[in-house]
């Protein structure tokens, strides 16, 4: 899909499956915000509806208050996914990573099979 702005430019639009898939300069940056931002809406999802204070979440993640306070407002980009790992399992959430089988991996894989084989 086209369109134009002021200037009488093509401007190409895109689609993406995932904001992060937009905005993010590599796939490998957007499944590490994917991931990231999945479990820290789900840990402060756990913190609201058990009606906890900051406080009493931190004690269950073992973090400090100004670490959920940071979680609470979303600040994903002060989290890691290993540091959302540990908070959710201390917690007894016990996340799963879930992975798909790769596209263009297995083309290259072939590709570098049939190479080998040919020598």
């Amino acid at each position: 899909m086209q369109g134009f702005d002021q200037g009488d430019r093509i401007i190409k639009s895109q689609s993406f499956t995932s904001v992060w898939d937009a905005i993010e300069d590599t796939p490998q940056a957007a499944a590490s915000m994917k991931a990231r931002s999945t479990l820290l809406m789900e840990l402060a999802n756990v913190i609201q509806k058990c009606g906890m204070t900051q406080a009493q979440a931190a004690e269950l993640f073992g973090v400090t208050q100004p670490r959920i306070s940071e979680l609470m407002r979303g600040k994903i980009d002060l989290f890691s996914l290993e540091s959302l790992m540990n908070m959710a399992s201390t917690a007894g959430m016990s996340p799963v990573v879930k992975l798909s089988k790769p596209k263009a991996l297995c083309v290259r894989c072939n590709t570098k099979k049939q190479v080998a084989l040919a020598a």
